[in-house]
């Protein structure tokens, strides 16, 4: 339960100084803003998961994603320094897809409340 506890403090940290670096430090042209909505470290601490959502961006996903991917190391050894971890988790960007889930979920139950069904064709 204690390295679970730790796990997420880790993880809250991770996010903090994370969206703090990538705002201020990443020059990527392709990454732009990005929101990193969570950071999922592994029970061993040897990874992280960082989910993001780009905002503002004029890049596609796949871009941005290969921006942060090739600051990674950057942003392990920064990470690693800003909070005195010994051994800094490796990074992991991956998209944070809920948003555009809840953003797809609620069209279709306003389009059921309508009553035009999934397809629009229940008229």
């Amino acid at each position: 339960m204690a390295s679970s506890a730790r796990q997420q403090r880790i993880g809250a940290e991770l996010q903090k100084v994370l969206a703090e670096l990538i705002s201020r430090e990443v020059k990527d042209p392709r990454v732009g803003s990005v929101t990193v909505t969570a950071v999922k470290v592994a029970p061993d601490m040897s990874t992280a998961k960082v989910l993001f959502v780009p905002f503002g961006s004029k890049n596609p996903v796949a871009e941005v994603q290969a921006g942060l991917d090739r600051a990674a190391g950057f942003l392990r050894g920064e990470v690693g320094r800003r909070l005195s971890l010994r051994h800094a988790p490796r990074l992991e960007f991956e998209y944070d897809e809920t948003l555009e889930r809840a953003d797809h979920l609620t069209r279709l139950i306003d389009r059921a409340v309508q009553g035009k069904g999934p397809a629009g064709s229940h008229d």
